[in-house]
């Protein structure tokens, strides 16, 4: 597993507030299907509801009351190296919450809790290709 963080996604309670609390910080996001990016240098912080974060994660039930809404992504270039990191993962010592499957964005993930219960989404977007160093671009989503 490279040593990057590719995005980190908030789950929030109520979207309209956050959202306009970042813009009141000078940030510019964009949002597309309920979810708010924000490219913050060479990765993105994205906004999205708490309870649908916590689903797409592999938390369920008296799980989500331990839950951060915190979630650390690493995008990886192929759906064979996001098997490969989970199991690299897991053999480390992490908990696996979700297997890797492909997702309602048209990619590949699956997440993991670290020892501490922090949990990573690797995940491979091809809407969001990695530049050589690692670092993504958020799209620009209004011209889709």
């Amino acid at each position: 597993m490279d040593q990057r963080v590719s995005l980190i996604t908030l789950g929030v309670v109520d979207m309209k507030r956050s959202r306009a609390f970042y813009e009141r910080l000078g940030w510019q996001g964009q949002e597309v299907e309920e979810t708010v990016f924000f490219q913050i240098g060479g990765i993105a912080l994205v906004l999205w509801g708490r309870d649908k974060l916590a689903l797409d994660c592999g938390i369920t039930g008296e799980q989500v009351g331990g839950f951060s809404g915190v979630v650390l992504a690493h995008n990886v270039r192929s759906e064979a190296e996001v098997e490969e990191v989970i199991t690299s993962a897991e053999r480390a010592g992490a908990t696996v919450t979700r297997p890797a499957a492909p997702t309602f964005y048209g990619g590949y993930a699956g997440f993991f809790n670290d020892p501490d219960g922090h949990i990573w989404e690797i995940a491979h977007n091809p809407g969001f290709p990695l530049a050589e160093d690692g670092s993504i671009t958020v799209p620009d989503f209004s011209s889709q």
